[in-house]
Formats: C-alpha cells, structure tokens, sequence
C-alpha cells in the first residue's frame, strides 16, 4: 500500500497582511502574481482566497488598461 502525500493548503499572503484594497499602481506585487508570459498565476498555484484573486484580477486588468503592465511577454 504506497502512501498519500497530504495537500499542503497554501495561505492567502494577502489576508495575513490584512489589505483590502490592491492598487493597480503597486507594480512590485502585481507582478508577482503574473507569470512570465504575463498571465495571471490561477489562485490554486498562488494560494489566494477567492475574494482576493478577484481583486488582484481586477488590479491587473486596470495597470494593463493603462499601460502599466503588459498584456503579454514575448
């Protein structure tokens, strides 16, 4: 009988910083939530809780809206 690796379930970095609101101008920690082809890591990779994925979406979107972040990296 091989033995189950227990999922480790990761924490939303988000959360235990208490922040409720992402500005789309921190580009120090949007960008660590985009890959390097500049898409945006789903939340099972970077841990996040629900409420905060939708707003770091939102956030994203913005910066690219406005040119801050790129669309894609080639």
């Amino acid at each position: 009988m091989a033995f189950k690796r227990r999922k480790r379930t990761k924490k939303c970095k988000l959360c235990s910083m208490k922040t409720k609101y992402i500005d789309y101008k921190d580009l120090t920690l949007l960008s660590d939530y985009v890959n390097e082809k500049g898409k945006i890591m789903p939340k099972r990779i970077n841990g996040n809780c629900s409420k905060h994925q939708r707003v770091l979406r939102q956030a994203i979107h913005r910066a690219r809206h406005v040119m801050l972040l790129p669309y894609t990296n080639d």
